[in-house]
């Protein structure tokens, strides 16, 4: 089983920033795996924000290139989000999530992001 645990969520200013973790523990060979941050804000659907494969490639939705980043740490089987300059748009449920070389795809229980004008 796999356990992915998100932090780093709350109240940010328009201009501020945040920075969004995500710990993975269970039976899992993390260097392997794609990481993903999907969010969902209120009555819309659940959009992929940011990916990063094995090899540290990373796409970016549209609306948030040039400002959030996001990175990976083997050693620690931590993912990150860092949300630079967050808009009151980018408000919503992060979630990480975890996908095997097999095509097994685990989710966290997500992170409240609030950002306000």
């Amino acid at each position: 089983q796999v356990q992915l645990v998100e932090s780093g969520g709350g109240l940010e200013q328009v201009g501020g920033s945040l920075r969004l973790s995500c710990v993975a523990s269970g039976s899992i060979i993390f260097y392997l795996t794609t990481m993903n941050w999907y969010r969902q804000a209120p009555g819309n659907q659940r959009e992929l924000v940011a990916r990063i494969t094995p090899y540290s490639n990373t796409n970016y939705t549209d609306s948030v290139k040039g400002r959030f980043t996001i990175s990976r740490d083997n050693r620690k089987n931590t993912v990150y989000l860092q949300m630079n300059t967050p808009k009151p748009d980018d408000t919503g449920v992060y979630y990480c999530t975890l996908r095997t070389p097999f095509a097994v795809e685990f989710w966290g229980q997500g992170t409240q992001v609030t950002v306000s004008s």
